[in-house]
C-alpha cells in the first residue's frame, strides 16, 4: 500500500493539481464559448465537466497545503494566460504585442507567490 505523501512530496502534488485545475479553466472557457450561448448541447457538456475538474482539483489542492489566497490566485492566472494564448488562433482575437507586455505580470505574480509561500 502506498504511504501518504508528507512534506515536499504533497505540496509538490498539490502544486501539480493547481496547474492542472488552471490549465482546465482555457478548455472550459473555450468549450463555454463554442456551446453558442449552451444551445450546443456537447460542448456545453464540455464546459461544465471541465469547470467541475477543475473546481474540484482546486478543492484538492486547498484540501493538501496551499492557502486558499495563493491557490485561487494561480488558478485564475493560469486560466487567463491559457485564454489569451487560445483566443487568438481559435477566435481570431486581436494579438497585438501590448497583450504580451500585460500578461508578463501575472506570470511574475504566479511565480512570486508560489516562491513567497515557502
Amino acid at each position: 500500500m502506498p504511504r501518504p505523501l508528507r512534506g515536499r512530496g504533497r505540496s509538490r502534488r498539490a502544486w501539480a493539481l493547481l496547474v492542472v485545475a488552471g490549465l482546465l479553466g482555457p478548455v472550459w472557457v473555450t468549450a463555454m464559448k463554442l456551446s453558442e450561448g449552451f444551445t450546443d448541447i456537447p460542448r456545453a457538456a464540455a464546459t461544465f465537466v471541465a469547470l467541475f475538474f477543475s473546481m474540484y482539483l482546486l478543492g484538492k489542492a486547498l484540501e493538501m497545503s496551499i492557502p486558499m489566497g495563493t491557490a485561487y490566485a494561480v488558478r485564475v492566472g493560469i486560466g487567463a494566460i491559457g485564454a489569451l494564448v487560445v483566443g487568438v488562433p481559435l477566435f481570431n482575437e486581436p494579438s497585438d504585442m501590448l497583450r504580451p507586455f500585460f500578461v508578463l505580470p501575472i506570470v511574475v505574480g504566479i511565480a512570486g507567490v508560489q516562491v513567497a509561500g515557502k
